[in-house]
């Protein structure tokens, strides 16, 4: 099984993103979202970028998951 986590974007270099989530830095594509910019929180999955979210959404998602998601 295979699980979509929130994180948070720190930086884009084109398709490219750095993102964030419990402390951890990785490197993300964000073609599939529309407009993706720093700060903003986005569903990832198998490293893609596939959908953005809120801070209410990722605030949710951690409350269901004990927090293992973006901050």
């Amino acid at each position: 099984m295979c699980v979509a986590i929130p994180v948070k974007i720190i930086s884009i270099n084109g398709d490219e993103a750095v993102a964030e989530t419990g402390g951890v830095r990785r490197k993300i594509i964000v073609s599939l979202v529309e407009a993706p910019k720093p700060g903003d929180y986005v569903l990832v999955h198998a490293g893609f970028a596939i959908k953005k979210w809120s801070k209410k959404d990722v605030r949710e998602f951690n409350e269901i998951m004990g927090g293992i998601g973006a901050k």
